[in-house]
């Protein structure tokens, strides 16, 4: 087992196979996640191949990395029901009641459950980057995650599909990618990098404004080893590789001259990019490899289609045809072009590639010039964001626009407002009480429990399946468990700690029907008759609606942090027709800030001003599940001390 210490838990691994070709698994995040294992030399998964359907078993798979990896191939239909109800890749653990799904969140496990394994391989640790970040924010709200999780291996896969009898169109994610690469590297320590590239420009009698040209038209360079030239090796690469051999690179000895130590900030040189997140090689990389790798073999796919008309199919022999053919695409992404040279010298890539069947190749050099620039890829800019002369701040000029099209702040009475749940009588494990809260904080979170646990149990049936989304650490889910032991109960959130906290609390109690799925709320695709959220920063309230509507299911939801809300790649503000109608983009924004408004702290006023914001936009929400065909409601929690953000909408398909 090469070290490897076997799990106490059995832990199962299920990857999607759609097809294979040119030593490439189908889709591409099953390949990414194979690839990871290899290069992590992890195998305390047993891992699952899943064919679509009922298909027949398919012919020998190559290339798979199956040393010390057991690897099996099943149908949809037998994948365990928690598994069925989400987007591959996962990874359940016995019982089967608890599931990672979604590529970003098993890639993280992969690296923790190898580095726990083997603590020695300090270096699969620093996949997960500085404080361990990398691709923890979920695609909805990092552009970066969602560019590598999903929009790259989309693109790519898209691509691949394409018949190629005219010259192919680099897609837009990859141009994407090649304008992160061209900005500014940020890092925790670069004030103090900077200073160091200052002294080496200045060293070879470069300088500032000559850099700065030099970084503009620096084009395709083929740095990939820390072992070249030191006179020409740059910073940027030392420091990178540095962190990827034994070889630590030597502290300074001495202080930088003062014309360095007082150099402005401004006077800097910023750093470049050495691999995907800036100078350390991390699991983005490790996404984007296989990716990037098939999209520079985009003319494979050409040839072999072309196999009729006479053309040779690719073999090691017909790579240099491949990369002269690239040639000349490869002038609009220098940069990645040059990574993939790069990325080809870290330590342990090329063992997992060559067990992945990735037979790396070089790119022809180019010949670019400081007039060859990448094709510009910004979005023009959204008519909201353009000057509007009619726009006028604040929110009262927005609210008063609002009434005069007859939008009023009126909440839905509350259909109980005494209700409460006999709290002293329930399991200890069952209370908020139990987490590390105090005492108030407690009995505000009892309040708003007893408003959520009422909606909830009068319209839930025996055998409905209810989803606690953004659960956290279960305080909603685990009441509703245990006061509707004949409903599943599904408890959906990102962090991982919340969830491992839910799941020992309802272990405490012995409840039967609680799942607990670790993943961003798109990759659950199940069924479901009631969904509800407590407390949904921003955009992810909309994404629980909209998760409802789509299932034709009931919702009782109560947003949070509205300062949080803005156009997404799924949603556009304002929602509903109605208010589309009566406001920009901008004057929404407004309500949204202002509804933010509301702690206790504040002047009674200002206050009042952001209660009726958080209405207006909660009722955007509710008119816009109306058009839906929905009967929504939004009411305001008791007692309103209960909570800041103290709304409900709740809605029932009609």
């Amino acid at each position: 087992m090469k070290g490897i210490k076997k799990s106490l838990t059995e832990e199962y691994l299920y990857l999607d196979f759609s097809h294979q070709k040119e030593g490439c698994i189908f889709p591409l995040h099953t390949s990414v996640t194979l690839f990871l294992l290899a290069y992590c030399d992890c195998t305390v998964f047993k891992v699952f191949l899943v064919l679509p359907g009922e298909s027949a078993v398919i012919s020998v798979l190559k290339n798979v990395p199956s040393e010390g990896v057991e690897i099996q191939i099943i149908s949809r239909q037998e994948l365990p029901p928690i598994v069925q109800s989400c987007c591959l890749p996962a990874i359940v653990e016995r019982p089967d009641n608890f599931c990672r799904a979604g590529l970003a969140v098993v890639l993280r496990y992969i690296i923790q459950k190898s580095y726990e394994a083997d603590p020695s391989k300090k270096e699969i640790l620093e996949l997960l980057g500085f404080k361990k970040t990398c691709l923890k924010a979920c695609a909805e709200v990092s552009q970066w995650t969602r560019l590598c999780e999903l929009t790259i291996p989309l693109a790519v896969e898209n691509f691949l599909k394409e018949s190629f009898d005219q010259p192919p169109t680099i897609p837009a994610a990859i141009l994407e990618l090649e304008k992160k690469l061209s900005e500014p590297v940020r890092v925790h320590n670069d004030d103090k990098l900077r200073r160091q590239k200052l002294k080496q420009q200045k060293a070879a009698g470069i300088g500032p404004s000559l850099a700065k040209e030099k970084t503009k038209s620096k084009g395709h360079r083929q740095e990939t080893s820390e072992e070249g030239d030191s006179s020409s090796a740059s910073l940027e690469l030392k420091v990178a590789f540095s962190k990827l051999t034994i070889h630590k690179e030597p502290a300074s000895a001495n202080r930088e001259p003062s014309h360095i130590r007082k150099a402005k900030a401004s006077d800097l040189p910023p750093l470049d990019h050495v691999f995907a997140e800036g100078l350390y090689f991390t699991l983005a990389d490790i996404v984007l490899l296989p990716c990037i790798h098939h999209f520079l073999l985009l003319e494979s796919s050409s040839i072999q289609k072309s196999k009729q008309m006479g053309v040779l199919t690719v073999n090691s022999h017909s790579k240099v045809i491949i990369c002269r053919k690239l040639s000349g695409k490869l002038v609009e992404f220098p940069l990645l072009a040059a990574w993939y040279q790069r990325i080809q010298e870290v330590p342990r890539v090329q063992t997992a590639a060559s067990q992945c069947g990735i037979q790396f190749f070089s790119l022809p050099e180019l010949q670019t010039t400081s007039s060859q620039q990448p094709p510009n890829i910004d979005e023009a800019p959204c008519a909201e964001e353009q000057n509007d002369p009619s726009f006028i701040g604040g929110p009262r000029p927005t609210m008063t626009k609002l009434m005069e099209k007859g939008i009023e702040v009126m909440f839905s009475p509350h259909p109980c407002p005494t209700w409460t749940l006999d709290w002293d009588t329930l399991p200890a494990a069952v209370s908020p009480k139990e987490g590390k809260m105090s005492s108030d904080r407690a009995l505000r979170k009892q309040q708003q429990l007893n408003n959520l646990v009422y909606m909830v149990t009068n319209q839930a049936k025996p055998g409905d399946r209810i989803v606690d989304f953004c659960s956290g650490g279960g305080h909603v889910g685990i009441v509703l468990a245990h006061m509707l032991p004949s409903c599943q109960v599904i408890l959906i959130e990102n962090k991982e700690l919340s969830l491992i906290r839910a799941k020992k609390r309802s272990d405490e109690l012995g409840l039967s029907n609680i799942w607990f799925i670790q993943a961003n709320m798109e990759y659950f695709t199940g069924m479901f008759n009631i969904g509800v959220a407590l407390h949904a920063c921003g955009v992810a309230t909309d994404m629980v609606i909209e998760h409802c509507l789509k299932t034709r299911a009931s919702f009782v939801t109560c947003p949070c942090c509205y300062g949080f809300i803005q156009n997404t790649s799924n949603f556009n503000f304002p929602k509903s027709e109605q208010f589309k109608k009566t406001l920009s983009y901008k004057e929404h924004m407004i309500l949204c800030r202002f509804a933010d408004q509301t702690a206790v702290q504040l002047p009674p006023q200002r206050r009042l001003i952001g209660k009726q914001c958080m209405f207006l936009v909660d009722l955007d929400r509710a008119r816009a599940a109306e058009e839906h065909g929905f009967s929504v409601q939004v009411i305001s929690m008791e007692p309103e001390s209960c909570s800041p953000k103290n709304n409900m909408i709740v809605g029932v398909p009609i």
